[in-house]
């Protein structure tokens, strides 16, 4: 059997791998960009984040590890955290939130692939091994089109605001994985569950890219 160490170091390097295709997703050149399209794509970071924490909430009754139950809670928190910030961000900008609900048209397909999963490793290596790993990949993206757009203020919320909380997130994957992905047919459930998540984000960045015109948006 692989070692969990060699285990999540071959896994590890298979998502960066597969996340790189996703910069084959973007706009070429961003050029000028309008106020409301910032405003539009922090709206979006709103429901990502509203998701990303009430599935953390979810898990934490069912999973039997302490110190994983206790680190599903930080990140509650962490998500909640965010959620404000973007909002609070958004009403310095003059956006009007005024009866906007991220949640109105029902949960997102990531949401709805990681409410399946039953087992720690299997939620884990989705969620906090690649859906945040995802989540890292897509805010560098997004900082790189504020930056580009002018909007100096919000690349600098992810940047020093989101950012360490997601990679945080990453590492709390990588940790969780190499002490309970222990055998084979736990590694089997873990790098399922990865790649499932994976087959779903290069389906919504086509999606969003495709019909939204969408490449830079924020994770979660």
């Amino acid at each position: 059997m692989t070692s969990t160490h060699q285990f999540v170091k071959q896994l590890e390097a298979h998502v960066h791998e597969r996340l790189a295709g996703l910069d084959l997703l973007k706009e070429p050149e961003i050029g000028a960009v309008d106020r409301l399209e910032i405003v539009r794509r922090l709206k979006m970071a709103l429901k990502n984040e509203l998701e990303a924490s009430e599935i953390a909430a979810v898990w934490i009754p069912t999973t039997p590890e302490i110190e994983v139950k206790l680190a599903l809670a930080r990140q509650v928190g962490d998500e909640a955290k965010h959620y404000k910030l973007i909002e609070d961000h958004l009403t310095k900008m003059g956006a009007d939130l005024a009866g906007f609900n991220p949640s109105a048209d029902g949960y997102g397909p990531m949401f709805q692939l990681l409410a399946g999963f039953k087992t720690t490793v299997e939620r884990i290596g989705a969620a906090q091994f690649t859906r945040e790993s995802l989540a890292l990949k897509k805010n560098e993206q997004f900082i790189e089109f504020c930056e580009a757009a002018g909007d100096r203020a919000t690349a600098k919320l992810y940047r020093e605001s989101i950012q360490p909380d997601e990679e945080w997130h990453v590492r709390l994957g990588r940790t969780v994985l190499e002490k309970y992905a222990t055998t084979p047919e736990l590694q089997a459930q873990a790098r399922s569950a990865v790649e499932a998540v994976l087959d779903l984000a290069v389906k919504v960045q086509n999606k969003q890219f495709k019909e939204m015109k969408v490449s830079h948006a924020p994770g979660c």
